[in-house]
């Protein structure tokens, strides 16, 4: 997880509408992305429990369980997995429609700028183009469909942790947790197909990647770019960030 980075703001380069035209040439079918640091910049899924623990979304109780636990996590005390279902369970007994409610606020106020624009563009094209996209994530749903119905995703197209819910109320029974080995698993499940052309930009998306006909290492963290150098994915750093070029 990484924490919030600052607004994309840059209009669309040269080599933006290469990298758009690059992956429509191969006419996918189907077509998955990851979404913080992929779609948008930042972490979303961080950010929003940060945002809920302070807005009193959660009873004290569990804001002072989840803070530690949180540091916990940090400390390499927690495991990715772990940390990922514990921000979506620790929501039981919430109503699932308030849930999703905050989130969407969340999202507004706080990542709809952070969206990177060829990204959006590249999501329009596909599904223009006949393809089918999905959101695949290890943020709990109710923040990813927020996040992805900005992108040009249907917000049912999303494949993220996600828990039982029980006469509209959220439980502490989770369903899936798609990350790292968790996300083919999770797309062969749902999706019920391997994608032609997979995006993502960490370690833990790698699994996915290698999955697909078509890898895109999409502002990559440096174990996925050094990973996908070896496996001779493309990469690929959108406008407004560090690395990249016009």
């Amino acid at each position: 997880m990484t924490p919030m980075d600052r607004p994309v703001t840059s209009s669309r380069t040269r080599k933006a509408a290469e990298f758009i035209d690059s992956i429509v040439r191969l006419q996918p079918r189907l077509a998955v992305f990851d979404c913080d640091g992929t779609l948008w910049s930042g972490d979303a899924g961080e950010g929003f429990l940060a945002w809920e623990l302070k807005h009193g979304v959660v009873s004290e109780d569990v804001v002072r369980w989840a803070r530690r636990r949180y540091a916990d996590y940090k400390a390499g005390k927690v495991s990715e997995d772990d940390m990922c279902a514990d921000m979506a369970t620790l929501h039981r007994g919430l109503d699932e429609a308030e849930v999703q409610r905050v989130a969407d606020q969340f999202i507004a106020a706080n990542f709809v700028s952070q969206i990177f624009p060829e990204m959006r563009e590249l999501v329009g094209r596909l599904r223009n183009s006949g393809c089918d996209v999905w959101a695949v994530s290890s943020t709990n749903e109710w923040v990813i469909r927020a996040g992805v119905k900005h992108c040009g995703i249907d917000e049912h197209n999303v494949v993220a942790v996600a828990v039982q819910v029980e006469n509209g109320r959220i439980t502490d029974r989770t369903l899936r947790v798609p990350s790292g080995e968790g996300k083919p698993t999770a797309i062969r499940e749902v999706i019920q197909r391997d994608p032609d052309a997979a995006f993502g930009n960490s370690r833990f998306d790698v699994e996915m990647l290698a999955m697909a006909r078509h890898a895109f290492a999409v502002n990559p963290h440096l174990d996925l770019e050094t990973t996908a150098r070896k496996q001779g994915w493309t990469i690929y750093w959108p406008d407004g960030t560090g690395k990249a070029r016009g």
